[in-house]
């Protein structure tokens, strides 16, 4: 593993954040091995050089003690957003467990998104923190079938692994669910793949769906887009040339249609699928001077 200096890791408070009303943001590692072919976090915009290699931040569990200790307000942390806070090194380095932990101590709540059944290693603690803070889990799954899965999200647990870690986490009591994006134009975004995803997860005990029917592509991102098409799906790349172009946000055809009937299917599951529910629901119980000044 190699270590790469920082200064800090906790951003400064925000106010009740729109994408899943978390206060903080929190990036342990920098780049991720998890070979998904349309990760946005390839755009050259956010200065990853070889996004393919996994390095941890230096002085992570000490940066993160002290900015935890010295910020003025509690609040909900989220990670997963650059880079898999479960990514496969986490098993032996505990950084993301012991920051955890940290967090558990110092009273704030977590919003986890990642791709990883590691994360039911920390159940406990997630159970812990639940107890005086909201606490949200989010499980991207893309593909309903395993074996397209492997195809576009090649090094990292298969979809059915992910949707028994929903089990796991749900069972426990924690607030779970999928976050159903990207859904890829020509690939995946078909009637039986959206409501495959949907009953499997209320069948999982998930308590929401959160979707986006379509998939960013910019710059060295749509090139490594592109390239894995060549090699995965004949034909497919033209077809993306031909209705996209140079556009950055590439959303399916279906769109309109899917939405629907994903909807409707959620509605009659009883699963949440609007942001303002799902935050609405997770924060449910928790007395707002909790997350306010100390």
């Amino acid at each position: 593993m190699e270590y790469i200096p920082a200064k800090t890791i906790i951003s400064s408070y925000g106010e009740n954040s729109s994408w899943f009303g978390f206060n903080y943001t929190m990036n342990i590692y920098k780049g991720c091995c998890h070979g998904c072919i349309y990760c946005d976090s390839r755009s050259e915009c956010y200065h990853v050089d070889n996004f393919d290699t996994v390095r941890a931040k230096e002085n992570t569990i000490d940066i993160i003690r002290h900015e935890l200790k010295t910020k003025r307000k509690s609040g909900i942390v989220g990670t997963g957003a650059m880079s898999d806070p479960y990514n496969p090194f986490e098993e032996e380095l505990m950084l993301t467990r012991q920051a955890l932990e940290l967090i558990c101590e110092n009273r704030f709540g977590i919003s986890i998104a990642t791709k990883s059944s590691l994360i039911t290693r920390d159940i406990d603690i997630l159970q812990k923190i639940k107890a005086f803070s909201p606490v949200l889990c989010k499980i991207t799954i893309t593909a309903c079938d395993d074996d397209l899965c492997r195809k576009i999200e090649p090094n990292v647990y298969v979809s059915s692994e992910r949707f028994s870690a929903i089990k796991k986490l749900s069972d426990a009591g924690i607030f779970s669910g999928v976050l159903l994006m990207p859904v890829l134009p020509f690939i995946t975004d078909t009637e039986d793949n959206i409501i495959g995803i949907v009953r499997k997860a209320n069948e999982s005990g998930a308590r929401f769906v959160y979707p986006a029917f379509g998939v960013t592509l910019r710059g060295i991102q749509r090139d490594y887009f592109y390239k894995k098409l060549d090699e995965l799906f004949l034909d497919v790349k033209q077809k993306y040339i031909e209705r996209f172009n140079d556009d950055y946000s590439c959303g399916s055809q279906y769109a309109h249609n899917l939405y629907k009937l994903f909807a409707n299917e959620c509605e009659k599951l009883g699963l949440l699928y609007k942001m303002p529910d799902i935050i609405k629901a997770y924060k449910s119980g928790y007395e707002t001077d909790q997350l306010s000044m100390f």
